[in-house]
């Protein structure tokens, strides 16, 4: 069973760049994929980014490519998102998730989730 924590969240200004960071701990393996996925007050999760452990191939959300990269530190077991050029309308709760497999497809279920980070942009 995977654990997941996140951190790096908090209060910054719009145009500022912000780093998360995912700590995975427990059985991890090499197939499975981490997502980040972010939740702001009113509306539905949304996917950001997912890459798969075993070789850093990545997959985005509608959207979302540009300003959001996703990458792995295979030496930390950490899954990071760096997000540039902040916006007021990036404010959220941002997660990670993790599920078995090997298919970056957005279809498929998370089964594991961190608790969230908190980012707010201010204007």
């Amino acid at each position: 069973q995977v654990q997941l924590v996140e951190s790096g969240g908090g209060l910054v200004q719009a145009g500022d760049s912000l780093r998360l960071s995912c700590a995975a701990s427990g059985r991890t393996g090499s197939n499975y994929i981490v997502g980040w996925f972010r939740q702001a007050p009113g509306k539905e999760r949304d996917l950001i980014a997912a890459i798969r452990w075993s070789d850093g191939n990545t997959n985005y959300g509608d959207s979302m490519k540009g300003r959001f990269t996703i990458s792995r530190d295979n030496a930390k077991n950490t899954v990071d998102l760096h997000m540039t050029s902040l916006k007021p309308e990036d404010t959220a709760v941002y997660y990670c998730a993790a599920r078995s497999g090997v298919s970056l497809l957005p279809t498929y279920k998370y089964t594991t989730w961190g608790q969230g980070t908190q980012v707010i942009v201010s204007s």
